[in-house]
């Protein structure tokens, strides 16, 4: 915990609070097994006016991937924190550790629209995109083409412009020119879409019924 305070201090995603709001923290385990910190900020969500910018479903784009040949995936590095909080509302996010009471100078995770100010943020980032070669759902980022020519020339726009507005990727979270790729718990390639096998292998699995009573 300490480590994590002192490297967002030094990047002047948190500052030292004097705010009388205080959320608790902690981390949770993600996928690869490294930490991320959480702030439960069910309280101050309970009273946040929500914001209703539409999140998009990857049903949303099968027929633009029908005739896709070459895939790329993008997942953006420590995207939330590139949104600066409103001035003056820093101190609605404070949280309490035991070395001291800080608050997020950076949209941290755990407030109710953070997905949907950064999938603002990335839609606009992307604009001329979307729709044609990109499809972006919050943080991942596929890119989508008919031919590897062409592929490489999209790859090059989007990783152009995510630069020219100092987005940036984990590399070791990407993947380049590929034929298949797995995306939001889909497999996604030239023969079509499919479920992840892990997503549907418990249905596949269950025992076909024996008795009238399993039935």
């Amino acid at each position: 915990m300490n480590e994590y305070i002192q490297e967002a201090l030094k990047n002047n995603f948190i500052r030292p609070s004097t705010s009388p709001a205080s959320a608790g923290f902690f981390f949770v385990i993600k996928k690869e097994g490294s930490l991320r910190p959480c702030i439960d900020y069910r309280g101050l969500n309970t009273i946040t006016v929500k914001n209703r910018y539409p999140i998009p479903l990857m049903s949303s784009a099968f027929q633009l991937l029908q005739k896709a040949r070459v895939f790329s995936k993008l997942d953006l590095r420590s995207a939330y924190n590139l949104v600066r909080v409103n001035e003056g509302d820093e101190w609605k996010t404070a949280f309490s550790t035991s070395n001291g009471h800080w608050e997020y100078q950076v949209m941290p995770f755990g407030l109710a629209n953070a997905p949907a100010v950064f999938q603002t943020l990335i839609n606009d980032v992307l604009r001329e995109f979307l729709n044609h070669f990109v499809f972006v759902y919050l943080d991942d980022i596929l890119i989508f083409s008919n031919s590897l020519h062409e592929h490489i020339f999209h790859v090059r726009q989007v990783l152009q412009r995510l630069l020219d507005n100092q987005l940036f990727i984990k590399l070791e979270k990407c993947e380049f020119h590929v034929s298949q790729v797995s995306f939001l718990g889909y497999v996604i390639s030239q023969d079509g879409i499919q479920m992840e096998l892990k997503k549907v292998s418990a249905v596949i699995d269950w025992p076909l019924p024996k008795t009238l009573k399993q039935v």
